[in-house]
C-alpha cells in the first residue's frame, strides 16, 4: 500500500473532493437561480482588490458601488447563461479552462522538499544550473569605419608593440574611441556575448591566457585582446543556489501533478476526433488569393 503515501495520490484525492463539492454546490444553487447572495467573503475580496489597486481601503460609498457592480455582473452572467450565450464562445471557453488550470495549481501544492531531494534534483539537472565560463581580459579597439582597409595592417603593427609591453600595456592609450570599457573583470561568457557578440566571445574563449592576440572581429570593428584569467564552467554548490533549485523543483512537481490530474479528468471522457480528409484540409488552410 505504498501508493497511499505518495503525494500525487493525495493531490488526486483532494482534487476529487473539490469536484464533488463543486457539483454539490452547483446542484444546491440550481434550484435557486433567482437568488444572488453576496457574502461577507465576497465583500472582503472586493475590498482587498480595491485596496491593492488604489493603496487605500474603499470608502463606504465606493464599497456600495463595488457591491452593486458585483450584483450587476452576476445578474448579466446568469441571464447570459440562460440564453446560452456562453456556448460556442471561444473566449469564454478559454477563460473557463484557464480558471480550471488555476484550480489545479491550488490543488497541486507539493510538500516542502528536503535538502536530500534538492541535492538529487541538482545532480540530475546539472546543465540547467551550470554557470558559464568567466573571463578577465583587456582589449584595444580599432575602428574599421575610421581606418578602412588600413585597419588590419594597423592591428598587426600595434599587436607587435603590445607583445613587447605584455601585461603592462595600457589599452586605453592606443585604442580608438569606444563606449565600452577597455578592461573586463570576471565577466561571464553570456555577458561578453551580449556586448561584443557570440563570434567574438567564442574566439576569445579559445585563446591562450597571458598573451596578446588578434585581431578578433566584433560588431564594432577589430580588437587586440589580452586574457588575464579564464574560470571554467562550474555547477554551484547547493548552498549557493538553494532557493533557485527549490523553486524549480517545486515548479516541476506542480507541473507533474497538474498533468496527472488532467490525465485523470481526460480519462472520464470518450474522445472522438473526426479529422478532415487531405483535400478538405487543404481547402480550409489554403491562403486566399
Amino acid at each position: 500500500m505504498r501508493w497511499l503515501k505518495e503525494p500525487l495520490f493525495h493531490f488526486l484525492l483532494i482534487g476529487a473532493g473539490l469536484f464533488v463539492l463543486f457539483y454539490q454546490v452547483s446542484d444546491d444553487t440550481a434550484g435557486r437561480a433567482d437568488r444572488i447572495n453576496v457574502t461577507a467573503d465576497d465583500i472582503d475580496r472586493m475590498a482587498a482588490l480595491w485596496s491593492r489597486r488604489w493603496q487605500r481601503p474603499p470608502t463606504p460609498a465606493e464599497l456600495d458601488g463595488l457591491i452593486e457592480s458585483h450584483i450587476k455582473e452576476e445578474v448579466l452572467y446568469r441571464e447570459a447563461r440562460a440564453l446560452g450565450l456562453e456556448q460556442d464562445d471561444t473566449i469564454v471557453r478559454r477563460r473557463m479552462a484557464q480558471k480550471m488550470e488555476f484550480l489545479f495549481q491550488d490543488i497541486a501544492q507539493p510538500p516542502e522538499p528536503t535538502d536530500e531531494a534538492l541535492q538529487a534534483f541538482l545532480e540530475k539537472n546539472v546543465a540547467r544550473f551550470q554557470e558559464s565560463a568567466r573571463l578577465s581580459f583587456k582589449h584595444v579597439y580599432l575602428s574599421t569605419d575610421r581606418r578602412g582597409k588600413q585597419a588590419v595592417q594597423d592591428a598587426q603593427l600595434l599587436l607587435d608593440d603590445l607583445r613587447i609591453h605584455g601585461a603592462d600595456a595600457d589599452p586605453a592609450a592606443v585604442s580608438d574611441p569606444l563606449m565600452l570599457d577597455h578592461r573586463f573583470v570576471d565577466r561571464s561568457e553570456r555577458e561578453i556575448a551580449r556586448m561584443l557578440g557570440r563570434e567574438f566571445t567564442d574566439a576569445l574563449s579559445a585563446l591562450p591566457i597571458k598573451q596578446w592576440h588578434g585581431p578578433i572581429e566584433s560588431a564594432y570593428g577589430l580588437h587586440l585582446v589580452y586574457v588575464h584569467e579564464r574560470v571554467a564552467p562550474r555547477v554551484p554548490a547547493l548552498a549557493e543556489i538553494r532557493d533557485r533549485v527549490r523553486m524549480e523543483l517545486l515548479s516541476e512537481k506542480r507541473r507533474e501533478a497538474n498533468e496527472a490530474l488532467f490525465k485523470e479528468l481526460r480519462s472520464r471522457y470518450e474522445i472522438v476526433v473526426d479529422k478532415p480528409d487531405g483535400e478538405r484540409l487543404a481547402n480550409v488552410t489554403a491562403p486566399s488569393q
